[in-house]
């Protein structure tokens, strides 16, 4: 057979079942497709559609209780030409199995934290991988560790091999990662929904490095991503899955131009996109019934009149500086770092305001700060409604635990915030029970109501949080803040952890509550997109400042701050038509705010303030520099 048209790995008719208590569960069925030398195949699908087996499978870390019952992975070796090997075959601890794993096909995970061992310097994981499979001697080791260390962009690859992983970044830790994986320079690479724990502008860095890798080394790419966007500008051929089955595949132009599946539609369907038209609501695949009760209809007092140009919540001037100390335990050297700078804004009620930035940038300790989890150095907060105006940081003891029932929290991640050794009907009454609101019986039929609001079935009360898939998880956590019957809500990254389709259920529910109890929203999030769709204003945020804050449609259509518009370009677009500008997401100076250009430049001699550019438009700027700038 001619090698130039031998497929380098080819999936047959794939069958993977697992062994449970209550039968067989078939997770992977009759699946096929094929890898080409040198391309990219994203595999694509919801949680729980089979993807990440497909992988195990091809790697031979399926689970004990997980086989291959049919089907073949026939792998085309480019080292020994003429060679294929069918994985499904081999033992998944011999020795066959094991010089294929890692030393020509490489798995980089989804997350990179928990990939990573805690106890070994970021070198010495690297150089194992790479000892396991070639014989090499300890100083080539470390020149090879090294050489790929700067390859995949570490500044300073010397000092990475003596760094723990928990002294990087998300985007730092991922390119730690992708080393492991390519040290011993594999022909076939599985990334595992390599991005989806990143920031956009990272996220952005990290599909452009694997470009670049790829072109480099000559490798084929099998993604695994839930994310079209990401696969709209790295995919050559998509493989579509839902339970455990391919519903469709073709090259990327086939599949984005012409869809024919239905599910394949849907998906396409529930991605929030820039471009939408007003009063376009995102479907989702499933659609979520959402009741609402006697106990939560909006009382008289909600029903009162409201001045809609008196903020809800007003920040004024708020500063929160952490002291960093540097060297050995014992050392005196320290330094201070600004989580927050001089942050205004202020929420009008019945709105959504939403919050973007990159990680680090201020957002969660702003929120933890509005909610009196952490105290600010200096500032205001101001909340107002029909009960009149509460000076947020001067409360304490009882006056707090009584504001807590007006502002409540969403949190990011929906399984750790969840007690795993409480039923629901324990986590959603629990706010109940700490504010002494009501007897038993209301308890529990303010709890039921919770449930029909949020689209969940009351008869599962007395489950526990991880018998529940990700999106009704973080339905609970909703059911749990709107307990105490708040008038506004703090949604910290609520859909970052969600696939699309459930990602859409999650948007709009808080859209239609918003409407039904009268909400007003703080929707913290670094995906612009979904802050485009839900939000009515939007507050960018770097470094600890406000650099930028417009209505959603004015901030779309004209930013002005360089780093809004470095956030707009970094996000993949799910259309062939608005390709990303890979060149220029991979200017790392965009996040840094004395390299911004003047007159946003922030430095020892500049300090620049929120500019009003009219119509509710307001730049972080040096005014006089500014309106020489715009004048021009």
């Amino acid at each position: 057979m001619n090698d130039q048209l031998t497929p380098l790995l080819r999936v047959r008719d794939l069958q993977v079942g697992f062994d449970l208590p209550g039968g067989e569960l078939l997770a992977v069925n009759k699946v096929s497709f094929q890898v080409r030398a040198g391309t990219t195949v994203a595999l694509v699908g919801e949680s729980g559609s089979g993807k990440s087996v497909v992988s195990q499978a091809i790697m031979g870390l399926l689970p004990p209780t997980a086989q291959i019952r049919n089907g073949s992975i026939l792998f085309a070796d480019d080292r020994k030409k003429g060679t294929i090997t069918d994985i499904a075959r081999l033992h998944r601890d011999g020795k066959a199995m094991r010089q294929i794993r890692g030393g020509q096909i490489s798995l980089i995970f989804q997350e990179p934290m928990t990939s990573l061992s805690p106890l070994h310097t970021v070198g010495n994981q690297i150089r194992e991988a790479l000892e396991l499979h070639r014989n090499v001697s300890g100083r080539e080791a470390q020149e090879l560790t090294e050489d790929m260390l700067r390859m995949v962009g570490f500044p300073d690859p010397a000092r990475a091999l003596r760094t723990y992983p928990f002294e990087l970044s998300g985007g730092l830790r991922q390119r730690a990662m992708i080393s492991m994986a390519l040290i011993c320079r594999p022909s076939l690479l599985i990334a595992d929904e390599p991005t989806t724990a990143l920031d956009v502008t990272i996220q952005a860095q990290i599909l452009k490095l694997m470009k670049d890798l790829q072109a480099e080394l000559g490798m084929a790419v099998l993604m695994i991503t839930h994310d079209l966007g990401v696969v709209a500008n790295m995919a050559d051929d998509v493989v579509v899955m839902y339970r455990g089955r391919v519903m469709e595949s073709g090259t990327r132009e086939q599949l984005f131009r012409d869809p024919q599946h239905p599910y394949l539609k849907a998906l396409m369907a529930a991605v929030p996109r820039f471009n939408m038209e007003p009063g376009e609501r995102l479907v989702p695949i499933r659609e979520i019934k959402s009741e609402t009760g006697h106990l939560l209809a909006p009382t008289e007092s909600d029903k009162a009149p409201v001045d809609s140009k008196k903020p809800i919540l007003k920040v004024e001037n708020l500063s929160k500086c952490f002291t960093i100390r540097q060297g050995a335990w014992l050392s005196s050297d320290e330094s201070k770092v600004y989580a927050l700078d001089d942050v205004s804004f202020e929420v009008l009620p019945g709105e959504c305001l939403g919050l973007v930035g990159e990680s680090g940038c201020g957002k969660t300790t702003l929120s933890k700060t509005i909610m009196r989890a952490l105290t600010p150095d200096q500032g205001a907060v101001t909340y107002a409604d029909q009960d009149g105006e509460i000076d947020v940081l001067g409360l304490d003891g009882d006056r707090l635990t009584d504001f807590r029932q007006k502002l409540q929290f969403v949190f990011q991640d929906p399984f750790s915030s969840l007690n795993p050794r409480m039923t629901v009907f324990d986590i959603v009454s629990e706010p109940l029970v700490i504010h002494g609101i009501g007897d038993d019986a209301y308890r529990r039929e303010m709890v039921s109501e919770l449930m029909k609001l949020v689209g969940l079935d009351a008869r599962h009360l007395n489950r526990y949080p991880h018998s529940f898939s990700g999106g009704q998880r973080q339905r609970i956590g909703i059911a749990r803040s709107l307990a105490l019957k708040p008038r506004m809500l703090i949604c910290d990254e609520p859909v970052s952890a969600l696939d699309v389709s459930i990602q859409a259920q999650v948007l709009n529910l808080l859209k239609d509550l918003q409407e039904q109890l009268n909400l007003t929203y703080l929707f913290i999030s670094h995906n612009l997109a979904v802050v485009d769709y839900i939000a009515d204003r939007i507050a960018v945020m770097c470094a600890g400042r406000l650099v930028e804050l417009a209505p959603r449609e004015e901030l779309f259509r004209n930013p002005v701050h360089p780093y809004t518009k470095a956030l707009l370009r970094a996000v993949p677009d799910p259309s062939l038509d608005n390709p990303l500008d890979f060149e220029s997401v991979m200017d790392s100076r965009c996040s840094i705010p004395s390299e911004w250009p003047a007159p946003f430049t922030v430095s020892e001699e500049t300090h620049p303030r929120l500019i009003d550019l009219g119509d509710g438009h307001f730049v972080r700027a040096d005014e006089s520099a500014l309106t020489l700038r715009l004048a021009s």
